[in-house]
């Protein structure tokens, strides 16, 4: 124990610090579906919330800088027929969002680059084939356009979003309701939480288990599962007398443990935050009032605890902001977005230090927007690590290729609904004249009316 205490580490003095209340957003009403994900998700751009919704499900989406109260009138994401139950930003575009509802749809919607002036209903692409509520979507790390989505029905299925269908479909491999699932570091595997108690790690390409554990924790309640950087997989979940524990484990030999924490015997699920930079693990329980944060090293313990940030109120649910999104001027190495009953509030974590010039140790290159596999490329047995880029100057997003990439996603999706195996090229270059042509049908129509009144206005006159 004495020895946990004083090692050398860069984050020991890491501090958590609430925002003043003029940059929170106020008067949100939060999600009651008592459904374990994080209600949250956050991006350099927006945080978008799962609200309460009248007659279906909707989210929230606020430009970052919008913050004080927000309007009660203020425009949601309203498509989906029943509460939606997680949320999830594209990491290579980040006006794009994946949804998962109750009503067992998928949908990808387009947010406007200044964000929602008006309410949206219509989604850009709605992916069907789960028969029960989607509780879990996770963008893959390293392909464009590859989305996974978990249900209820005990289903695994990766979609290529482009074309609105189905790539990989799992069926078989889980028999009760999945808790999590977790891609690793290039998305060429899969690892799932099971309320059968199983930890599995899949290869979905080949639609195979390469490694399983059964009783990774022997309590009841939920489990949580993530891939490290390094491959091992970190677990969060209860013991048999409800203690919560935290366990490390090796794909490569999962009969034991590398290591297996007790915490305490709350109840409240922990949600797992994960930095690959820093390899530090941020543990955010569902109504508790604290974030306990871990280094992840290659020496025993393995895990080794750093600091607990705590405040008055308990959490509903919690977003984590990519770390090209962090301001690096003030050594900031972790932002969430915690979620109460009515407010959203961010939580900056920060390393003090003295300098201020810019910390390499903090900051090494991280992964960036640019995708370098497309779906196509990755089904076919392809494997891209994340394209890193340098935070020494700040993260700054490169509109013309979003914009590029965003008006190919529009238009691929939507086409591929009307038209099969239609190149993307012949889709551009018919929708485009359609319009046009529509448009310029419309104005000689408004002037020939025009001009017909304008004939009659003198006859009229003579008659009266």
């Amino acid at each position: 124990m004495f020895k946990r205490v004083v090692r050398q580490s860069k984050f020991r003095h890491v501090f958590g610090q609430a925002v003043k209340n003029d940059q929170c957003y106020d008067d949100i009403r939060v999600s009651r579906v008592t459904w374990d994900s994080a209600f949250c998700a956050v991006n350099p751009k927006f945080v978008a919330i799962i609200v309460e919704a009248s007659g279906g499900g909707a989210f929230m989406v606020l430009p970052l800088h919008k913050s004080g109260r927000i309007d009660k009138a203020y425009p949601t994401v309203c498509g989906h027929t029943g509460p939606v139950l997680d949320i999830d930003w594209c990491p290579h575009n980040d006006q794009v969002i994946a949804s998962g509802s109750e009503d067992c749809t998928v949908m990808v919607w387009q947010i406007p680059e200044n964000g929602l002036v008006t309410s949206m209903p219509e989604p850009v692409v709605v992916l069907e084939g789960h028969s029960k509520r989607v509780g879990i979507v996770t963008w893959h790390p390293t392909a464009r356009n590859v989305l996974l989505s978990a249900g209820c029905d005990n289903v695994v299925i990766i979609w290529n979003v482009g074309t609105g269908e189905a790539m990989i479909t799992l069926e078989d491999m889980h028999p009760d309701i999945i808790f999590s699932v977790c891609w690793n570091r290039n998305g060429s595997l899969i690892c799932t939480a099971c309320k059968d108690k199983k930890i599995r790690v899949i290869d979905p390409r080949k639609e195979e288990i390469i490694a399983e554990k059964d009783k990774a924790h022997e309590g009841a309640r939920p489990m949580r599962a993530i891939f490290l950087s390094d491959g091992k997989v970190f677990t969060t979940g209860f013991s048999r007398m409800s203690e919560r524990q935290l366990g490390l484990w090796d794909p490569d030999n999962m009969e034991e443990p590398v290591s297996v924490h007790e915490m305490d015997t709350s109840n409240g699920v922990l949600l797992p935050f994960y930095d690959p930079d820093t390899n530090v693990v941020y543990l955010c329980g569902k109504g508790d009032s604290s974030i306990r944060y871990f280094e992840i090293t290659d020496e025993a313990p393995f895990v080794h605890y750093l600091n607990t940030f705590t405040t008055k109120e308990p959490q509903r649910g919690m977003g984590y902001m990519p770390k090209r999104g962090l301001d690096v001027n003030k050594c900031e190495i972790a932002r969430f977005y915690k979620l109460h009953e009515r407010k959203c509030e961010p939580i900056i974590m920060t390393v003090p230090r003295k300098s201020d010039l810019f910390q390499d140790d903090l900051y090494p290159d991280t992964a960036g927007p640019e995708a370098p596999l497309e779906a196509e490329e990755w089904i076919e047995g392809k494997n891209g690590d994340p394209i890193l880029i340098s935070l020494k100057h700040g993260y700054i997003p490169g509109k013309n290729r979003d914009l590029k990439v965003v008006k190919k996603n529009i238009l691929d999706n939507k086409m591929s609904k009307n038209t099969e195996n239609t190149a993307p090229a012949v889709k551009t270059a018919t929708s485009t004249p359609s319009i046009v042509s529509g448009t310029h049908l419309l104005i000689y129509f408004f002037l020939f009316i025009k001009d017909v009144l304008q004939q009659t206005q003198p006859y009229a006159r003579l008659t009266t």
